[in-house]
């Protein structure tokens, strides 16, 4: 039997919609961040030295890294399905959005995250000004302008197909989901194209079911 090491808020919940599609039973195992730092429990480094989500064990295999886990349940259990073919030009894409979810769209998602939490951490009265201020700098400098980049591509190349390795939904929407729903979490603007997408993969019945075994997700809030 499939365990999802399961922490809540968080990428695991792509896992369990991945195993919905394709039909494979599974079990979920529980864990709750931290309500003050919102990490990981230290119980998920039994699972893996990490102790990070999400992690899938399936018999003796352990596999961590949200794209491993993909791409290890489309090879054992997709049986072809959720991935196009070998040598196409959707299987370029696909395999390009298999890594640029986690490679390139979900890091300036995460400092966005990072900076404009900094001014409201614990502080001396007199640091806070000068944390805002940093803050506020690397923000307009860098953090902002790379992610209104990334999103204005994202939202660009859903312009042109209606999925992200073209006219077939596969994996690779899995994959890019939890980026594109915390760009919209994080107020991304106004970009119908990724908003119509999130429409979709919302609309989807097994989508609805990882959410129903997964409990409330609201990411990057």
């Amino acid at each position: 039997m499939i365990s999802v090491h399961h922490l809540n808020n968080s990428r695991s919940q792509r896992v369990m919609w991945l195993l919905e599609e394709l039909g494979v039973p599974y079990e979920v195992k529980r864990y709750e961040r931290d309500a003050a730092t919102g990490l990981a429990p230290a119980s998920l480094k039994a699972v893996h030295p990490l102790g990070k989500s999400p992690v899938l064990t399936d018999g003796d295999a352990t596999v961590a890294e949200s794209g491993a886990i993909v791409e290890y349940l489309v090879d054992t259990y997709g049986d072809g399905s959720l991935r196009p073919a070998q040598g196409t030009p959707e299987r370029r894409r696909y395999t390009y959005w298999l890594h640029y979810a986690e490679g390139s769209a979900m890091p300036p998602l995460l400092l966005s995250l990072v900076f404009a939490r900094m001014p409201k951490a614990p502080m001396p009265f007199f640091m806070r000004p000068v944390v805002k201020a940093i803050a506020r700098k690397v923000r307009q400098g860098f953090v902002d302008p790379q992610l209104a980049l990334h999103l204005g591509y994202v939202e660009a190349e859903l312009g042109k197909a209606p999925w992200f390795a073209g006219d077939a939904f596969s994996a690779a929407d899995i994959q890019m989901s939890f980026p594109v729903e915390a760009a919209a979490a994080r107020g991304g603007g106004s970009r119908p194209n990724m908003t119509d997408f999130l429409a979709r993969i919302h609309a989807r019945p097994a989508y609805q079911r990882a959410l129903a075994k997964g409990g409330p997700y609201t990411i990057m809030t």
